[in-house]
């Protein structure tokens, strides 16, 4: 019997000692979560032994969790309850502020004007000479087309108010401003409107009709489901030469950047009653911010999608382009500069610049004789010139414009298109820009005679192909306010959503370096980087700041 004892025994001691009951003793004693013996010698009883600690104290609801302790004790109840409710707060806050941060993560890039300063959103990317941030470009995206499955809204054609008629007058790109309008105000009052007459100009001199230049079958085809447009006056109105000349068919008066409600409370009447009117004088007679979005969203389809130039010129303008891009023998980048110095605009600015005696004189009898009223006696001119220098007001000349440019990284070898008419000074004005920018070139440089011939029957022609050209550049920059500019800017932005550099010189700061001939050329090139980092076409809210044709966002553009 005690030997069976003795053998029970024995086997149970084996069994204690099996391998995996050691793995899992093993395994115990080296958790941190587990208890373990503080006295030295294994597992020897005593008080110090029997007491059990963990490693790292935990929380009780934490060891409760854990089945490290009783869930029923007081300590854990309690901190059960704080934990719950921590956890709670925590679910609240991520619920409040997750759309929030989420809205944040991915808001569309956009700057905000404060004054005269522009903030916008900081990006990592290298800085481009040639381009603006990505994020410009993938935010925002063209939608002033007409969707597909946009219902028309327009009348039949006996329920029409009538017909309107007008003149565009001025250069090209006024006279694009004015069909653009004309579209929108005969969509306002539900009236047909007759195709534009394109004014002859008198400084242009130029007799070119709506064919001529513009696609007209597009032109028509493509709004049909906006406004009706007809080819010419009805067959039934004999009296044509009173949209002319007659007072009767003629309606005056109407103010600059008139509202929509205008037109239906002023203009509106007078077309039903009659049936026919002519609308004159017509440059900027309608505004921006006080018409319906939806008549902005139609002057943006006019001007980028239903204006088309005829094939030839567009075909043209292509292969300028692509000339350009050719002149190093490999594909490189080229810049368009609008070079506004003719003299007419240096006359009209009323500003002074270098030239001798004999050209300041020349100058100043010319503007006599062009603007009397102004000129007076010329003795209040000086102080003028100088305050409107100060303010940024006047052109930049060739040499000016140059300076900023290599201020602003641009090397001797850039290839530059320059579009513009005949610069006041002739060569002698245009050599410091020359001989800081070597590869300089005009649409006569790259085309020949031959090729340009067809072009020269109108001066709008050349205008156009002119347009095109800066259109398509990598890097557009103007030198001075205009129409031009004004639209080239506004049709980057839209077709090339942001991604096209289109540059506003900072025509102030100039007058601040010529002004102090100590500013070292270090500081001066600082100044420009800094100022010139937001005047490059980045999206911006279109109202106030700026009309509908520098900056179609608002109205004609949603978010990508």
């Amino acid at each position: 019997m005690a030997e069976l004892r003795h053998a029970t025994a024995a086997a149970a001691a084996r069994a204690s000692s099996s391998p995996s009951k050691r793995d899992a003793e093993a395994a115990s004693a080296s958790s941190p979560l587990v208890a373990s013996p503080r006295g030295g010698g294994g597992g020897g009883g005593g008080k110090d032994g029997a007491r059990l600690h963990p490693r790292w104290p935990l929380p009780p609801p934490v060891r409760s969790l854990l089945a490290l302790e009783d869930p029923r004790s007081p300590a854990a109840s309690a901190s059960y309850r704080i934990l719950i409710a921590a956890v709670a707060c925590v679910a609240l806050a991520a619920v409040f502020f997750a759309p929030s941060v989420w809205s944040r993560l991915n808001a569309p890039y956009l700057c905000r004007k404060e004054g005269i300063r522009l903030h916008c959103p900081r990006v990592n990317e290298r800085d481009s000479l040639w381009e603006n941030p990505q994020a410009a470009a993938i935010s925002w995206k063209p939608c002033a087309e007409r969707r597909s499955d946009e219902i028309s809204d327009l009348v039949p054609e006996n329920e029409t108010s009538g017909f309107i008629f007008i003149h565009a007058e001025g250069g090209l790109n006024q006279q694009r401003i004015a069909i653009c309008n004309a579209v929108a105000i005969a969509k306002i009052m539900n009236a047909t409107l007759i195709l534009p007459v394109l004014k002859q100009d008198q400084i242009w001199k130029d007799q070119t009709k709506f064919e001529d230049i513009f696609d007209v079958d597009h032109f028509i085809n493509y709004l049909k489901d906006d406004v009706r447009i007809v080819r010419d006056i009805p067959d039934w109105f004999t009296e044509k030469e009173e949209l002319f000349t007659s007072i009767k068919r003629t309606v005056k008066n109407i103010p600059k950047y008139a509202s929509a409600q205008f037109y239906i409370d002023n203009v509106l009447p007078r077309i039903k009653e009659k049936k026919i009117m002519s609308i004159k004088p017509f440059v900027d007679r309608l505004g921006y911010d006080n018409v319906p979005m939806e008549i902005n969203r139609l002057r943006c389809r006019v001007n980028y999608h239903a204006l088309k130039f005829l094939p030839d010129i567009e075909e043209m303008a292509d292969k300028l382009a692509t000339r350009m891009r050719n002149r190093t023998g490999s594909l490189n980048p080229y810049m368009a500069l609008h070079l506004r110095f003719e003299k007419g605009m240096v006359g009209l600015s009323f500003c002074d610049f270098a030239g001798t005696r004999e050209e300041k004189a020349m100058m100043a009898a010319y503007r006599q004789q062009q603007w009397p009223r102004r000129y007076k006696n010329g003795s209040h001119l000086w102080s003028l010139a100088l305050e409107k220098r100060k303010e940024g007001r006047c052109p930049l000349e060739p040499g000016e414009i140059g300076i900023i440019l290599r201020a602003m990284g641009y090397t001797k070898d850039t290839q530059i298109y320059v579009a513009s008419g005949q610069v006041y000074g002739g060569n002698n004005r245009m050599a410091p820009l020359r001989n800081m920018f070597l590869n300089m070139v005009t649409k006569e440089d790259l085309a020949s005679k031959e090729e340009m011939e067809p072009f020269k029957k109108h001066v709008t022609s050349l205008a156009a192909l002119d347009f095109l050209v800066c259109l398509k550049s990598d890097v557009f920059v103007m030198t001075h306010g205009g129409n031009f500019a004004k639209l080239i800017i506004g049709y980057r932005r839209y077709m090339g959503r942001h991604r096209l550099k289109s540059i506003k010189p900072d025509k102030g700061l100039m007058s601040k370096f010529f002004g102090d001939p100590y500013m070292p050329w270090a500081t001066f090139v600082e100044d420009v980087m800094i100022t010139h980092q937001t005047r490059t076409g980045l999206p911006e809210p279109t109202f106030p700041h700026y009309d509908l044709w520098e900056n179609p966002l608002t109205p004609c553009m949603c978010r990508a």
